[in-house]
């Protein structure tokens, strides 16, 4: 599956709303224009009305105004309240950060009166569409949680394995990355990643493919699985990598965007809805990838 196809998949058969929170800013603006003219749903956005106005005037055509709805709002707390209570009221199918602190909308969301918080570990999932890798590739979780327990893996994990489904991977293979494929007291990561394994061989984590440890090279590489004799349903054919802690998944986000070129789109998931949490170095492509992936996430 390759962006290119899920975008037309949701051309044909999609149309979901997404609530943005303070929407008035000229690149939230843009990608969210762009969605629209391709048709990838439609949109409700609070903020300063006669900004946000102001601001598509100048990037749209004048038919955008029939195609989003504009809620205006005095603050960017009152934005991310109204935005969370239309996901939470079903107004809405997808929560949309704009021009406001990450920690603003956290806070709406995990509002106990009115959030969308469902009881699992909120984590961050990314798809790339890697140059020359044959397949969509997910890292998680390079952005959310700082160094995850076992059972906080576990969501990581199935939180990663649904929206890997959404898109058609029905059964994807799940590297649990480490510096080495051995346990090794020593290196906790792989400790965790070997009890998940027989986690999985138990049934205790469905629908998905687990082993690891592996390192990166015998995750993505059958060649490199080949010349280190590892007999493995995951080596070399992963589909969703699940990064030890924080460090190691910013640093491989990174890596692949700007040493490989890669094409990124990314959620956070594990709440009611998916929310995308876009910030002002990604670029418009990269916004619009997220809209997609998004969408297609909330899909039931």
């Amino acid at each position: 599956m390759s962006l290119e196809q899920l975008r037309n998949d949701i051309i044909k058969s999609e149309d979901k709303v997404i609530a943005v929170a303070q929407a008035d800013d000229k690149a939230v603006l843009q990608a969210v224009t762009a969605a629209v003219n391709e048709q990838l749903g439609r949109f409700i956005l609070f903020g300063a009305k006669h900004q946000i106005e102001e601001k598509l005037k100048e990037i749209s055509e004048p038919d955008i105004f029939e195609k989003v709805e504009i809620v205006h709002t005095e603050s960017e707390q009152e934005a991310a309240a109204q935005a969370v209570r239309a996901v939470s009221d079903k107004k809405a199918d997808v929560l949309m950060k704009g021009l406001l602190p990450t920690a603003v909308l956290l806070k709406a969301v995990l509002n106990k009166e009115y959030g969308i918080r469902s009881g699992k570990t909120l984590s961050h999932v990314a798809a790339f569409e890697v140059p020359g890798y044959k397949q969509l590739i997910f890292v998680t979780d390079p952005a959310m949680n700082i160094a995850p327990d076992l059972d906080q893996k576990v969501d990581i994990i199935n939180n990663a394995v649904q929206v890997a489904r959404s898109v058609g991977c029905d059964q994807p293979k799940v590297a649990l990355l480490a510096a080495v494929e051995t346990v090794n007291p020593k290196m906790p990561a792989t400790v965790d990643a070997a009890a998940l394994t027989q986690m999985n061989k138990r049934g205790q984590i469905a629908n998905c493919i687990i082993d690891g440890p592996l390192a990166l090279d015998n995750a993505v590489s059958l060649e490199a699985a080949a010349h280190k004799k590892l007999q493995s349903p995951v080596a070399g054919q992963a589909d969703i990598l699940v990064v030890p802690n924080i460090e190691v998944g910013n640093v491989l986000y990174k890596s692949l965007v700007y040493f490989s070129g890669a094409k990124v789109g990314a959620i956070v998931t594990g709440a009611k809805a998916p929310i995308i949490l876009t910030s002002r170095s990604d670029t418009p492509e990269n916004k619009l990838t997220s809209i997609l992936l998004a969408v297609k996430a909330s899909a039931k």
